[in-house]
């Protein structure tokens, strides 16, 4: 479970989170929602513990995250994948050696069951026919599931998403919102998921949470929240596709 209790952050002189708490149940896809510049990628830092709150809690499976040192930092980052905005793909790396790059930094596995390990998660983002290619060749979409392929490649846990379908068409985001489901389901991993996208949150979410003024204003089900009169609901939730 990730847990957050009364977390609160300021950056450049600025209150980023006031008092946030949220908790994220294993084999959950959690949609974190909120204006820009309302924390919704500093509350992914500090679960991955980039960042540390400036008071409160920050836990993974009961394990305090601020507390940890670097090597309990990067034990926990093992079990964990990041989708970032577009993917962040290294321009001159193939696809395959984009997606290798984290068992290679851990070091665990040999060439030939690195080359395995990297093929079979193309496979399951339906990449394995571009492994040769490289970032500035394919498309947006293509770019986001090998960024998806190289959260997953260490069998993570948790993954953490931050605009997984920032800047792609709506049939392309669809196929995006499917991998995310596809990967809770067949591989059980815990998902939490930070977007703007009405799309992305009712077709990818269990939970969603809208962030007001530093902390959660509203949570509930996918169902509860679209149905919900809440203002925030009603803002972020109610009616549209995007």
């Amino acid at each position: 479970m990730i847990e957050l209790r009364e977390v609160s952050k300021r950056l450049g002189g600025r209150q980023i989170l006031d008092g946030m708490t949220l908790a994220v149940p294993k084999g959950m896809n959690f949609v974190l929602m909120g204006p820009s510049g309302s924390g919704k990628s500093v509350t992914l830092k500090h679960v991955i513990g980039i960042l540390r709150p400036d008071s409160g809690s920050v836990q993974v499976d009961g394990q305090e995250v601020p507390a940890m040192g670097r090597t309990q930092l990067m034990a926990l980052r093992r079990r964990m994948g990041y989708l970032f905005q577009n993917g962040a793909l290294i321009n001159w790396l193939s696809v395959e050696d984009n997606v290798a790059l984290p068992l290679r930094e851990h070091g665990r596995l040999g060439r030939d069951e690195t080359r395995d390990r990297v093929h079979e998660v193309l496979r399951m983002v339906r990449m394995d026919h571009a492994a040769a290619q490289y970032p500035p060749s394919i498309s947006g979409g293509m770019r986001l599931r090998t960024g998806l392929a190289r959260a997953l490649v260490t069998k993570p846990e948790y993954v953490l998403y931050d605009e997984p379908n920032a800047g792609l068409d709506p049939i392309i985001s669809k196929q995006i919102h499917e991998l995310i489901v596809e990967v809770r389901d067949q591989l059980g991993v815990t998902g939490l998921i930070v977007t703007h996208s009405r799309a992305c949150a009712v077709q990818c979410g269990d939970r969603i949470g809208i962030l007001d003024q530093g902390r959660l204003g509203i949570e509930g089900t996918v169902d509860e929240l679209v149905h919900s009169e809440h203002p925030l609901a009603r803002a972020f939730l109610h009616g549209g596709t995007d």
